[in-house]
């Protein structure tokens, strides 16, 4: 019973001493590296990026398709049914539901205000929309693309 007592004791106490030692060669380690040189005290000046490799960096950002962003960005077809205002268009986008408890199929119409720089889409002309930014108060879409002009 004993031997199995002191065969359990010098079993517990090598794993201790060699957390002990692995603990003490990090504080080692750690000495080291805050003796070493920091980045101010050596010749390196970093510079700021000129304004060709800002707008490198800006266009490279930009020109990301949705496919490659980790959260697409939806997209939706719809019908203007205004274009009053200037570069804003209001887009009905119907959508088809299941009633949760009746199992009917209920058709829904959001309104969108979408943003339409250059005032190209007519009332009744089919588009494709595509989620943004907010661009002002109610307008987060702009248009892609006009999928079927009104006749």
């Amino acid at each position: 019973m004993s031997d199995e007592t002191n065969e359990v004791t010098e079993e517990v106490t090598d794993d201790v001493t060699s957390d002990v030692l692995a603990v003490e060669q990090t504080d080692v380690e750690t000495d080291v590296l805050a003796d070493a040189p920091s980045a101010v005290e050596t010749d390196v000046v970093a510079t700021a990026p000129s304004a060709v490799e800002t707008d490198v960096l800006h266009a490279s950002a930009t020109d990301e398709s949705d496919d490659s962003r980790t959260n697409p960005r939806k997209t939706r077809e719809g019908v203007v049914i205004s274009d009053k205002m200037n570069s804003t268009l209001v887009v009905a986008v119907h959508e088809r539901v299941r009633h949760p408890r009746y199992d009917k199929t209920v058709q829904r119409t959001k309104k969108l205000y979408v943003h339409d720089e250059k005032n190209e889409a007519k009332i009744g002309d089919k588009v494709r929309v595509q989620e943004t930014r907010p661009l002002s108060k109610l307008k987060r879409w702009r248009l892609t693309e006009i999928v079927e002009r009104a006749r």
